[in-house]
């Protein structure tokens, strides 16, 4: 993980929750479904200061369109628990989204 893409994960949590992270560590996550393999990459973990309830953030990017990044950050408040339940979060907001 550079310090760019840190950098970025944390103004993109800014944005989006309102409140400042600290860089915690990198969670190696594979998604697998019916045999599939739905994500396989790498969340990182923030802790959070200043957000009203939660304190840990998962944060990754992936490529979108050209040379552009989508950024996730999905606060880590029941039922999301785990990294890999971040990634389900938002696979299951983008399959929702396509249908």
């Amino acid at each position: 993980m550079t310090d760019d893409s840190v950098e970025a994960l944390k103004k993109a949590i800014r944005q989006v929750h309102g409140c400042d992270a600290t860089w915690v560590k990198s969670i190696p996550v594979r998604d697998e479904r019916k045999g599939r393999v739905v994500w396989d990459g790498e969340v990182q973990l923030f802790a959070l200061w200043g957000h009203s309830r939660a304190r840990e953030c998962f944060a990754w990017s992936r490529a979108a369109e050209g040379t552009r990044k989508r950024f996730h950050a999905v606060l880590r408040l029941p039922p999301v628990d785990d990294a890999l339940g971040a990634v389900r979060t938002v696979s299951a907001e983008v399959s929702g989204r396509s249908k």
